[in-house]
This record gives structure tokens, C-alpha cells and sequence, in this order.
């Protein structure tokens, strides 16, 4: 380990030494973050996933960076160029792009304007401009030849060596980027004849905003209509500071001739070569940095979706809406089996009301259907007023839910779909996953690609590799902090399972094959290697386990600390999860207990926990969705009007809410609180339920603003 990259990482993320030293020696053995975050708590003094998964990329990025500085020096040694001075200020750099300031200088340049004038033979009067030669004029004159026929030229040419010299200086070129980043005005405007029909790019059609007060998802826009080809942008620094700079650290004379060829190598090293340069820069750190904001947004609000509480014990009916093709209909158990598949047709053109009014009534009391979930897609609202008027005729109380089906008709028609439901049609598919987002969002939501799932912002202008970095964590930490059930879980919600890959969730599945049911955590012993098993047992439940701690999320390395906690206080396994154990457990003094029974505080805490609470799922601690039995229209509304919503997206400018209409209503980040905020996730989780009040109606774009703020 580098102890200096380490230092650093305790300086930027405030934890100690140990907790950092401790967490890399368990990533190098192999074990996973979830497992670290869970059962290791004692070696990082109870750091989460988020601050592991920050060390290793900070480490990373640390590690890169010393091999990047190594292979700099080692490269510029062998050329002979090498200094003390050198090495020491590579060394020091805290960035990757002043390392590379730094070797600028040294690398290998293509053929420039400055290369063809040194094969002339014109560097050695390149220096003598810099050094303020008072006799520049008769020094040229030595250069003439048969390639270099004029005194103009000559000097032209060494002014391109000069200007190449200016540019590749390390410290000018600091100056010149915290310069432009301070003063520089970020510009755009709409390009000549370019086509944007939807004016989706409007606000930026004579748009200027000081570079860095621009905010994160302002970038990400232009930067896409950009690329689009419909705005034209650049950066304008509007002071002369620059230039002046450069000319006070370049000019010490006065001489008439060597003043003015430097000032014109300035000007030429400025507008050709470093600030075109410097503004690609400042422009990629910028996107980079709104990347990572974005990245960040689209993973919490993943995060919180996954988290939603399931709906347990509900049959539910999943409801596709169509209008020529039909609704397509799907019965779904409590536990997630399909139990019936329909399609009716309510809507135009066939308008067949009451026979579909029928069937859904049908449906309701054969399979004693409690909850009815409706895509939200085309169709979604008139058949939300359909449904809101037929389920007044059940024999039994219904709600119904409308349920954001993005990513539905993705996972309806791919390889995964077909091998679960392959007599189906995609449609019929959709109408599947609607109902069981609803049962249970995380188990279903797996099977997506989190791109398609709809709760970010610009993930199509970010760099998919660490898009998918990032989604791929926050997958793996929610499905490993509420873990899986172990005889039902689907291939797709194992392999997010800390320690399984392909070759182990196979043996599990050739096993349960063959076993038909697993009853204990020891038998998958057999099955996986003893690393995977300590890795992974953790995180798979056995409900109806034949031993009560394999219930638990007790790791069975902890199983004698937990036997001996109910021995201590004349418990039996069998008292795991009554009031009885609660009673005794919770008031128990944690770190005298621990030390009694040779263990830490946070395992003995966790083993406390999981004794009370053996099926603890820490989804069902959240809001509930709202479930409905009637339908809200636009012409519903009212300025101050008091609604309960749904947070169904948290962007930088704020959120997104479902209360009820056809489109999610807005409420801007200033109308959040009344506290000054940053970002709307300091207060604000995808699956709130929120109490708001109407702003503003727009029926003519068929907008609604909201506030949160009861004034």
C-alpha cells in the first residue's frame, strides 16, 4: 500500500488511517463491499458502501496517477532532460493535467509549424528573441540560405517556435486555465438553418452564463444541442489579463524589434495554440464534473425506487393499456406467479365498455384481486377512469395504482422475457412486470437495464462505462441490503448477490434442481467454494429454514456469539422474532455485553437486530405507495389546492410528482423549503409521498407547478 496515497484519502474523506489501511487489505483478499459493509464493521469502524466504494476509487485513481507520474519521469530521464527540480514538481502534481503540463514540453511532437521552422535551423534564433537580442535584425540575417530566403520569414518562423515554447509552459498555462475558469463567459446560440422543431433548445438560443456559475444540467443540454448541431458554442474571456501576464513574465527590455515579435509570439501562442486548447479542457473537467453530478442523481434515484416497499399478500391485475391493439391483462399471485392473461378493449376503436367491464369484474371476484396496476403509458389515463368506474361495481373493496412502466417494453421483449414467459406476447409480457413491480419492485426491476428504467436525467450524455459502474453498485447494494430468498430468487437477483458469478449461481440452481428446496444455510457449503460461501451466505434467507438463525441475516461465522446471547439471558432459538426477545434484548447494555461474550459492539448489535426481527426487510421501514379509488383531472384543480403525491424523479432543478394527471406535476427546487438547498435529494427521495399544493396550471401545455411550501 502507499502510505502517501492513503494519508491523502483520510485528508479528503475525513476518516482515519486504520478505517482506509483496513478496507484496502479486505478488497485485496477478495472480499466484496457488501460483505465488508455488513460483516466487517469492526476492521472499518462501521464505514457503509458508499465511503468503501470512495476509498478504492479514490485509491485507484491515486495509484493511476503515481504510474502515470513514473512513466512521465521515466521518460523525459531518457532523454537526458531530467532535474531534480523537475522530478520533485511531477512528483508534487495533485492532478493528472499538470503531470501532463509537465511533460509537455518533452513529447514528441507531430509535424507543427514549429517542428518545420526547427528543421530550417531556426531555434537557435528562437532563443535569441527570448533573450530580448537588441541586434535580432543582423542575428536573422545569419539564417538566410537557400530554404530560408528572407529576413520576414526567418523571423516568422522562429515567432512559431517561440509561440510553441509559450504554450507548452507548465506554469503559464495554470495561470491561463484558473484565469479562464474564473473570467471566462460561456456563450451559445443557435447555429445558422439549424432545425430544432420542438425548441427544445430554446433557453440557449442567446444564451451567456460565467463559466463557472454554470450548473451541472445547463452544461449537459448544450453540450447535447451541440452535438446535435443546432447551438454554436465557446468560451470569451472578457479581460486583457492574459496577454498582460504573459508579456510581464516575457519581456524585460526594451528593445523595439524583440518587444514586438514577442508580443506578436503571444498573440500567436493564444489564439492558435493555447487558448482553443485550454478551453477543450476546461470544458471536458466541466462535462466530466455535471457527468458525475448526473451519475450520482440517476443513482440515488434508483437507489430509492428499488427500495420501494413491496406489496405483500395482494393479488394483484397487471393492466397494459392500448387503445387498437387492446389492454392486455395479467393475474399475479402475491408471491409473483401468473396466474391468468387477458385482453380487453375498452377504448376506440372497438369501444367494447361493457363486455370489458365484464371480464375485469369477472377477474376480481374469481381471483379475489385486490389491487389493479396501470402502465402509465399510451392510453394509461383513460384507462384509469375506466377502471375508477368499473371497480365501484366489484363485490369488493379494489384499488388501483398507476405504475411508471419504463423499461417494461424492454425487458417485455428480451431474451430474459422469453425464457420466463415464452407462450406470451411482449404486451402480454408488460402486463406481467407492471403487476409484479408492484408485489415486489426490486426482484423485478433486476431484469432491466437501469438506463431504461426512467428516474434520471441526460444518462444518454454521459459516458456509458461509468454510467454502468455506477448502476451496477447501486444495484448490487440494494439487492444485497435487503437480500434474497434463496429457494425463489431469480437468476437475475442472485447474480447481484455479493461473491456469486455465472459458475456459482448455476451449481445453486443445478442444486435446488435436484433438491427440490434448500432448508439449510450449511448445505449450500457443499455447493460453493469456502470463499464464495463466506462471501454470499449472508445474504441468502431461508424463510422456513429448518435452524431459526438461518432465517436471519446472522452470518454462521457469528452463530455461536448469537447461541450464547440467548444462553446468557435463558433464551431458546425458538424465541427468535417473538416479543418475548424483544422485551429482553433491546434494553441490554451493548458494550458490556460484547465484551463478556468476546465479540464487537456493531456485530453484537447486528446479531441483536436480526434475533428481534429475522425477517427484517428494511423496505417495508419506507412510505407505502398510494393506492387510489378514484380519478383527478385537470379541471379538478384549484390554485392553493392541498394533494398528496408521488416523487416519481429528483433532478437538479428540482422534482418531479405523480398526483394523479396524465403528466408528473414540477416543483421547482425553490419551492422545495423554505431552507437555502443545493440539490432537491437533500430533502427529496424518488417514492416520497409528499403533501403539495397547486402553483400554477398551464392547460395549454397541460402543466402543473407545485409547491411544498404551506405558506
Amino acid at each position: 500500500m502507499n502510505e502517501v496515497i492513503i494519508k491523502n484519502i483520510c485528508q479528503e474523506l475525513n476518516i482515519k488511517e486504520y478505517q482506509v489501511k483496513n478496507t484496502l487489505e479486505l478488497l485485496s483478499e477478495g472480499a466484496t463491499i457488501p460483505f465488508i459493509a455488513r460483516y466487517r464493521k469492526e476492521r472499518t469502524g462501521a464505514l457503509d458502501e458508499n465511503e468503501i466504494n470512495k476509498i478504492n476509487e479514490v485509491y485507484t485513481y491515486g495509484i493511476n496517477l503515481l504510474k502515470r507520474k513514473e512513466d512521465v519521469i521515466r521518460l523525459i530521464d531518457e532523454k537526458g532532460l531530467l532535474t531534480d527540480e523537475l522530478k520533485e514538481s511531477i512528483m508534487n502534481a495533485q492532478k493528472l493535467i499538470d503531470v501532463e503540463d509537465l511533460y509537455r514540453p518533452f513529447k514528441e511532437k507531430k509535424k507543427t509549424k514549429a517542428t518545420e521552422a526547427i528543421k530550417l535551423g531556426l531555434e537557435p534564433l528562437a532563443k535569441e528573441i527570448f533573450r530580448e537580442n537588441a541586434n535580432i535584425l543582423e542575428v536573422a540575417k545569419k539564417y538566410l540560405n537557400e530554404k530560408v530566403t528572407s529576413l520576414d520569414f526567418a523571423l516568422e518562423q522562429a515567432c512559431y517556435i517561440v509561440a510553441e515554447n509559450i504554450s507548452d509552459n507548465a506554469y503559464f498555462r495554470k495561470y491561463i486555465r484558473n484565469n479562464m475558469y474564473k473570467n471566462s463567459i460561456l456563450k451559445s446560440s443557435i447555429k445558422k438553418n439549424a432545425s430544432d422543431e420542438t425548441k427544445t433548445y430554446e433557453i440557449y438560443y442567446n444564451y451567456e452564463m460565467k463559466f463557472k456559475w454554470i450548473k451541472p444540467h445547463q452544461l449537459l443540454a448544450i453540450n447535447r444541442g451541440e452535438k446535435e448541431g443546432i447551438l454554436k458554442v465557446n468560451l470569451e474571456n472578457p479581460t486583457d489579463e492574459i496577454p498582460k501576464y504573459l508579456e510581464t513574465k516575457l519581456i524585460h527590455k526594451n528593445n523595439i524589434e524583440t518587444t514586438k515579435l514577442l508580443k506578436a509570439s503571444i498573440n500567436d501562442a493564444l489564439k492558435r495554440l493555447i487558448l482553443p486548447s485550454i478551453e477543450r479542457e476546461l470544458r471536458s473537467e466541466a462535462t466530466e464534473k455535471a457527468e458525475e453530478q448526473a451519475i450520482h442523481n440517476f443513482g440515488i434515484n434508483l437507489r430509492n425506487l428499488l427500495m420501494q416497499p413491496p406489496i405483500k399478500s395482494k393479488t394483484v391485475l397487471g393492466f397494459d393499456p392500448a387503445f387498437r391493439t387492446g389492454c392486455k391483462l395479467a393475474v399475479i399471485s402475491p408471491t409473483g406467479e401468473l396466474l391468468h392473461i387477458d385482453v380487453i378493449y375498452p377504448h376506440e376503436p372497438k369501444n367494447d365498455y361493457v363486455g370489458s367491464k365484464n371480464k375485469i369484474l369477472d377477474l376480481i371476484t374469481k381471483y379475489n384481486i385486490d389491487i389493479i396496476a396501470i402502465g402509465n403509458g399510451t392510453a394509461s389515463r383513460e384507462s384509469e377512469a375506466f377502471i375508477a368506474k368499473v371497480i365501484k361495481e366489484a363485490n369488493k373493496s379494489v384499488s388501483y395504482i398507476i405504475v411508471n412502466e419504463a423499461g417494461a417494453s424492454v425487458y417485455s421483449a428480451s431474451k430474459l422475457a422469453q425464457e420466463e414467459f415464452p407462450s406470451l406476447h411482449v404486451e402480454e409480457r408488460s402486463a406481467v412486470s407492471i403487476a409484479r413491480r408492484l408485489i415486489d419492485p426490486l426482484s423485478e426491476l433486476v431484469k432491466i437495464d437501469p438506463k431504461s428504467i426512467g428516474v434520471g436525467m441526460y444518462q444518454h450524455d454521459v459516458t456509458p462505462k461509468k454510467l454502468d459502474s455506477e448502476l451496477e453498485f447501486v444495484v448490487s447494494t440494494a439487492v444485497n441490503q435487503v437480500g434474497v430468498n434463496v429457494n425463489t430468487a431469480s437468476r437475475e437477483l442472485l447474480s447481484y448477490i455479493s461473491g456469486l458469478n455465472k459458475k456459482m449461481i448455476d451449481k445453486l440452481i443445478e442444486y435446488k434442481e435436484k433438491a427440490g428446496k434448500i432448508l439449510t444455510r450449511s448445505e449450500l457449503a457443499k455447493v460453493f467454494s469456502e470463499k464464495v460461501y463466506e462471501q454470499s451466505i449472508g445474504f441468502l434467507r431461508i424463510p422456513d429454514a429448518k435452524n431459526n438463525l438461518d432465517k436471519t441475516s446472522i452470518h454462521p461465522e457469528s452463530y455461536n456469539i448469537a447461541k450464547e446471547l440467548l444462553k446468557k439471558y435463558n433464551l431458546e432459538e425458538t424465541d427468535i422474532g417473538t416479543a418475548k426477545i424483544k422485551e429482553i434484548l433491546e434494553p441490554i447494555n451493548v458494550e458490556e455485553t460484547s465484551k463478556e461474550l468476546n465479540t464487537d459492539i456493531y456485530t453484537l448489535e447486528d446479531i441483536i437486530k436480526s434475533l428481534i426481527a429475522p425477517l427484517r426487510d428494511p423496505r417495508d421501514e419506507l412510505n407505502a405507495p398510494i393506492l387510489k379509488s378514484d380519478i383527478l383531472t385537470l379541471d379538478d384543480l384549484r390554485i392553493g389546492m392541498e394533494l398528496e403525491g408521488t416523487v416519481r424523479n429528483v433532478i437538479d432543478f428540482g422534482a418531479f410528482i405523480d398526483i394523479g394527471l396524465k403528466n408528473d406535476a414540477l416543483v421547482h427546487i425553490s419551492e422545495i423549503t423554505n431552507q437555502f438547498i443545493k440539490h432537491p435529494s437533500e430533502v427529496l427521495s424518488v417514492g416520497d409521498i409528499v403533501k403539495c399544493y397547486v402553483l400554477g396550471i398551464d392547460k395549454d401545455k397541460k402543466r402543473v407547478s407545485l409547491t411544498l411550501k404551506n405558506n
